[in-house]
């Protein structure tokens, strides 16, 4: 009987030792910790900093690409892109090869806000990082890019 409660117990998710629960638990308490340096300010919620940081990179994208390469829900990126345009943060303009999907990019007022916010960012991050040495944040983030790679292969199979 004892075999049996102790491949019992082996089998059982503890949700605190489970990496998927840890790495999303780390994303949200990260993604709140830089948050709180902007929504006040800005008035801007974590899924709009998002689209903006994106669209930040200067290449207009469609709400699709934003959505695949952040890996973020579609209704999420439709109802920040959607209150953006609202505020006139980023606009809309038809994409030549595809008459329905609109091509996503900052207005003046966005990238002003983008220029204002990053630095704050970067700023979340340093400090973030400050207890690492360089070597360990190059591990993390190579050890990051690995399982989001890991991750994307697998969804495809």
């Amino acid at each position: 009987m004892q075999d049996s409660a102790d491949s019992k117990s082996e089998d059982m998710l503890r949700l605190g030792d489970y990496l998927p629960y840890r790495l999303a638990v780390t994303s949200n308490l990260v993604s709140r910790l830089v948050a709180t340096a902007y929504q006040s300010r800005f008035g801007i919620s974590i899924w709009e900093w998002r689209v903006i940081a994106i669209l930040g990179e200067g290449v207009p994208m469609t709400a699709q690409a934003i959505a695949d390469s952040a890996a973020m829900d579609k209704v999420s990126v439709s109802r920040a892109v959607r209150s953006l345009v609202d505020r006139d943060l980023v606009q809309r303009e038809s994409h030549g090869s595809d008459g329905r999907a609109r091509l996503l990019r900052l207005t003046p007022d966005g990238e002003r806000i983008y220029r204002e916010i990053t630095p704050v960012a970067l700023a979340e991050e340093a400090a973030l990082v400050a207890e690492l040495s360089e070597h360990e944040v190059e591990a993390l983030s190579g050890l990051l890019d690995r399982l989001r790679h890991r991750a994307e292969g697998l969804m495809t199979r």
